[in-house]
């Protein structure tokens, strides 16, 4: 947290604490209680920690409700709903008793959070929390005072607003998080307009602050993954603004970009910027736009890693800021070098580029070799196919291009690498970094396609319009959800029983939906028995054959290592590293950790 605090933010949030003993509030593992005051102390050393940095310090209260219980095996909402995800536990009806102990306990939990020193307190509707069940059509279907009209299903908020208001008084803000939107119409949830409206209850209401938000876990379509543009949902902040009169907004949904943001403050759609996993990716990403330094900038690429990590009770990681959760290591931290060595980084994909501005940032001398004409590796090619935001790769590598020219690295590009370009072009080398990623293995198919009609996925893009992919893993659907964009006739094969095994845990349902948005076929448990120049003929595992027509086919997997280098070099230099993909064929997050790992200690 006192990395947090020290990002230059002016009101920083921590966060959410669930206030009842029993707990059915709690979500996570890891989520901090405070419904005691035996966990004062910890919140008074947060509370100081942002005081010091001059900044207004709130508390998120936050039960969870229908994805609460976690240590209890069921959950408390205002109305028995089912589940929709088989994750989360079985619900059970609030009665109205339980209604006002939990309103009361979220008003002592708010005395508490002020006691600790904090300036604040925010509840929270957010991802479909217990405020959120209650304000919604789709969790709310009770008929007493609690639901019914959206009046009703209002009044637990309303009561929650009235009770913290007096438990902390008029000299501390009170925040409400609360839906734009909650992209759960399937269900039957609120709409847009229904959102407004409850907005316009909390503020007619007493809140201090709005701050508007977008999606539950179960919606079934995206929010803030970097399948939705930054700046799409603005204009629910700018509806709200117009809305709530005089009662201050703050809005942040998938919107990483700074200048972005001061244009829709400058334009009166709304009053604070909220940074959350932008600042996980760059701590200080405010004082570089403060000292004119944008290029330095680590760009948030909304990969969903984080909350990947939250859903599954684990500590938080960022796909392109390694050291998150390590900031008290010394290891983890960029040191001067001892002594200046000459290092050649082999292969400018994401390991070999994170490697090479890591080192170079120590102070050592650093040359990157990459064969290709431009910088990025396999994460170039995904910039040119992935149909998610492309943009926010395309940020990525151009940080590490900025980087590579501002620290003076040696940049070749264009150049084949060997053990005999060693010999002849880096002399006085101290360090070799290969890096040089991974690629299909065409040899497992070879005895399959006499033909040779098979191409690769990677670095081909194959002509005709009925195409066969063989591997349903990312590089396989990324291939695929392409071809069938432009217009082809897609058919992945897997010989697994699923679809993208290899894909981040809250990524794999986009994938799913594009493939059935783009009527992909899709066949799984098989094996390739033959490839032909006009058909691939399947074997299940019950031995029955399938064969699938086509006018050319692309191999995605296997992907093996290229690291050919390793023996050619082992006795040519003094240091000899491999990281990335070149170990073994993993995913960016991996790649980017690897090189960092190994650029601070070289």
């Amino acid at each position: 947290m006192r990395v947090v605090a020290q990002t230059g933010a002016g009101i920083i949030t921590n966060q959410g604490a669930y206030p009842d003993p029993r707990g059915e509030g709690k979500a996570y593992w890891r989520q901090v209680a405070i419904y005691d005051d035996r966990f004062l102390p910890e919140f008074e050393v947060i509370a100081g920690y942002i005081h010091e940095q001059k900044a207004v310090a709130i508390q998120q209260l936050l039960h969870c409700g229908r994805y609460g219980g976690i240590d209890l095996g069921y959950c408390v909402q205002p109305s028995a709903v089912p589940q929709t995800l088989p994750h989360f536990r079985p619900p059970r009806e609030m009665s109205r008793e339980e209604i006002r102990t939990t309103i009361a306990e979220y008003a002592a939990a708010a005395r508490r959070a002020i006691k600790a020193g904090f300036d604040g307190v925010e509840i929270t509707s957010f991802m479909g929390y217990l405020l959120a069940n209650f304000n919604s059509r789709f969790t709310n279907r009770r008929t007493d005072e609690y639901g019914g009209s959206i009046e009703g299903r209002a009044r637990f908020m309303v009561e929650l607003i009235y009770a913290i208001k007096e438990a902390i008084g008029d000299d501390h803000p009170l925040c409400a998080r609360l839906n734009g939107a909650e992209l759960m119409d399937r269900y039957g949830g609120n709409d847009e307009e229904e959102c407004l409206e409850l907005m316009k209850i909390a503020a007619g209401a007493g809140v201090d602050m709005i701050s508007v938000t977008v999606g539950w876990q179960e919606s079934p379509v995206s929010s803030i993954a970097r399948d939705v543009a930054p700046g799409h949902w603005n204009y629910l902040a700018a509806r709200a603004k117009k809305a709530v009169g005089e009662v201050p907004v703050a809005f942040g949904v998938r919107l990483p970009d700074a200048g972005m943001a001061d244009h829709s403050i400058a334009a009166g759609e709304f009053d604070f910027w909220e940074v959350c996993r932008p600042f996980l990716a760059d701590p200080q990403r405010l004082h570089k736009l403060a000292e004119n330094r944008p290029e330095d900038i680590k760009p948030c690429i909304g990969c969903m890693l984080c909350l990947s990590r939250l859903f599954r009770d684990l500590p938080y990681l960022c796909t392109v800021n390694p050291a998150l959760g390590h900031e008290v290591e010394p290891v983890y931290h960029p040191a001067p070098a001892v002594v200046r060595k000459n290092i050649v980084v082999v292969g400018g994909g994401p390991a070999g580029l994170e490697c090479a501005v890591t080192a170079a940032r120590r102070g050592h001398r650093v040359t990157l070799c990459e064969r290709r004409r431009r910088l990025g590796g396999q994460l170039s090619l995904l910039v040119d196919r992935d149909l998610a935001n492309r943009s926010d790769l395309a940020q990525l590598t151009g940080y590490y291009a900025a980087q590579v020219a501002k620290l003076g690295i040696d940049l070749r590009l264009d150049t084949a690498f060997s053990a005999e370009y060693y010999r002849q072009k880096c002399p006085d080398t101290d360090v070799v970094v290969l890096a040089c990623g991974s690629a299909v293995d065409r040899t497992r198919w070879s005895a399959l396609d006499p033909a040779g009609v098979l191409l690769d996925a990677v670095s081909a893009v194959p002509p005709g319009p009925r195409v066969t992919v063989l591997g349903g893993g990312k590089v396989g659907l990324v291939t695929g959800e392409y071809l069938a964009q432009n217009g082809c006739r897609v058919t992945i094969i897997e010989e697994g029983r699923r679809l993208a095994e290899d894909v981040m845990p809250t990524w794999k349902w986009r994938h799913t939906a594009w493939v059935e948005e783009l009527d992909i076929d899709v066949v799984t448990g098989c094996r390739v028995a033959a490839i032909g120049p006009e058909s691939v003929r399947l074997v299940d595992r019950q031995g029955r054959e399938t064969v699938v027509e086509h006018d050319s086919v692309a191999a995605a997997t296997p992907r093996v290592p290229e690291n050919g280098l390793l023996t050619a070099l082992e006795f040519a230099v003094d240091e000899l590293y491999i990281v990335g993909d070149a170990v073994s064929p993993r995913g960016l997050y991996q790649a980017i950790h690897d090189g960092y790992r190994l650029g601070v200690r070289l």
